[in-house]
């Protein structure tokens, strides 16, 4: 790439024009260096064509037995990806109305890995969000919108709805000894959840208006048990991420429901298995959910969840070459000012700008305009083809809103934007290309290999993403933790430690650090 400069004078910093007047003195002299024009449209291409290579180079397919078909997901009322899988004991309820009940007890087991080739290995023991409660929602079918209040065997009652809202009821579980009564009341299109330690004095856990629950409702008893989660770490970095199958039994009585429940007093309940997974021939790969009634006692037994679903592949996948990018974009924006600086250019472009802040601001506004350009082109092209791509190649991707997909995009140019600057400050302050281009790559593109790799141990390298520049890849998680979902949230499954727009404010706050370092040492030193 070739770093020879045009200079273009002008009517100098108190000229007809002033500070409008050095940008596009600046940006002039950008647009007729072909070199400086090559390496951002490299930078661009790197993007886009890696990304795109990548997401060709992507294929799943899902399905039992020799039945294989491409792998979806359930979504639910808001259009999120769900796990909406549970055993239902229900009624129909037609209106207002409320159902309540005791949780006297909740068990289960978990299988861990076979000891013996062959002889499962099964042990007693619930997982933290297995789960017992009572629900009201819009049919059986997965992802259908619902309420429901319930206790949890490690983050005491909650009370949860359309899957992505979650509320805190009081801590604790149950036992035999220490029963818990819930109570959820339907008026109109408002939900309530109560808690009890005795049936008689009840405390509110929190309301909901579920987004789309029609007149007529299914409402009654569930029990879920999300798998088990264990991460191993390996001996030379890496983790081992594994879910293993539980599930959990609960016992319910003093069951009462009240209101129009299916036009009549009185009828039997019914029971379904939501969302479980049939093999051919009609068995399931596990055990089902298991239902009993007698004297008025229920115990049900259930696996699955019912939460946000976080499996999948997400569309910032898809910029997989936005690193490699970022590097040319890096070069381009360091010899913006070096080239100047070797050659004893720089002289020339003080008889336009004698104050030499004003002209350094120029250039900054110059590189991070032509940055941002370029990394909202790359975006914007790279994200919504390498979804399709990824689709049509049987990959389940999980679905954000259309405001998401823009952010990401924004993010990601403003990300380059950022770099660009810091870039382009670097330069000013070392004045030597490739040494420039080596802090920054070493600041940016290095801790978030050595983070998102898992090369480091979880926690350096949640500590890396928040303390260096890096910070702003953050801006490219579409899909956040749920605190109801237990889950390995780490930067190697696209994770960050702080939230989008606070990793971008860090990168911007270092960018703009370094801007005012180098404009300093630019007006106080020689040309």
């Amino acid at each position: 790439m070739t770093d020879s400069t045009t200079v273009v004078t002008g009517h100098g910093a108190n000229g007809r024009d002033g500070f409008r007047h050095l940008v596009h003195a600046e940006w002039t002299k950008f647009r007729t260096v072909r070199g400086w024009v090559a390496g951002m449209a490299v930078g661009v291409a790197l993007v886009v064509a890696l990304g795109l290579m990548s997401a060709a180079g992507s294929h799943a397919s899902c399905g039992m037995g020799d039945v294989e078909t491409a792998c979806t997901l359930t979504t639910g009322p808001g259009g999120e990806a769900v796990s909406d899988r549970f055993f239902f004991v229900h009624r129909r309820l037609d209106g207002d109305g409320s159902i309540t009940v005791r949780v006297d007890s909740m068990t289960g087991q978990i299988r861990l890995p076979d000891a013996t080739p062959g002889v499962r290995n099964v042990v007693a023991g619930v997982v933290p969000w297995a789960k017992a409660g009572i629900m009201v929602k819009d049919g059986v079918r997965e992802g259908a919108s619902y309420a429901a209040v319930m206790v949890t065997a490690r983050h005491g009652v909650r009370m949860q709805h359309d899957f992505t809202e979650d509320v805190a009821g009081g801590p604790g579980g149950v036992s035999p000894g220490s029963p818990r009564w819930l109570r959820l009341t339907r008026s109109g299109g408002t939900l309530t959840g109560y808690e009890s330690d005795d049936g008689r004095r009840w405390i509110v856990v929190g309301t909901a208006r579920p987004a789309r629950l029609p007149a007529t409702v299914e409402a009654g008893m569930f029990v879920a048990s999300p798998g088990d989660l264990t991460v191993s770490r390996g001996n030379l970095g890496g983790a081992s991420v594994q879910v293993r199958f539980t599930e959990a039994t609960a016992v319910f009585d003093q069951v009462r429901l009240e209101g129009r429940v299916e036009g009549r007093t009185g009828g039997t309940w019914s029971h379904d298995d939501v969302g479980v997974a049939y093999e051919p021939g009609g068995r399931t790969p596990h055990h089902p959910g298991r239902f009993t009634e007698s004297g008025g006692t229920f115990t049900i037994t259930g696996v699955g969840d019912v939460a946000p679903s976080t499996e999948g592949m997400r569309i910032e996948s898809t910029l997989s070459g936005q690193a490699a990018g970022l590097v040319a974009v890096m070069v381009v924006a360091v010899l913006f000012v070096t080239a100047e600086h070797r050659r004893g250019l720089f002289r020339t472009t003080l008889l336009a700008a004698p104050r030499r802040g004003r002209a350094f601001a120029a250039k900054t506004v110059v590189i991070g305009a032509v940055a941002f350009a370029a990394g909202l082109t790359a975006a914007a092209l790279t994200v919504p083809l390498g979804a399709r791509i990824l689709r049509a190649n049987g990959n389940a991707v999980l679905p954000v809103s259309t405001f998401t997909e823009l952010r990401v995009v924004a993010g990601v140019a403003a990300l380059t934007a950022a770099v660009a600057v810091l870039a382009l400050a670097c330069g000013a302050l070392v004045r030597r290309g490739a040494a420039a281009v080596t802090v920054v790559a070493g600041l940016v593109v290095v801790p978030h290999i050595l983070a998102t790799a898992s090369v480091l141990p979880l926690g350096v390298a949640r500590w890396l993403l928040r303390l260096t520049p890096a910070a702003g890849f953050a801006v490219q998680q579409s899909v956040p933790e749920y605190a109801q979902v237990l889950g390995y949230y780490s930067p190697q499954g696209g994770y960050y430690p702080l939230p989008p727009l606070a990793g971008l404010a860090v990168l911007c706050g270092y960018a703009a650090l370094a801007a005012v370092l180098a404009a300093v040492r630019m007006s106080r030193a020689d040309a």
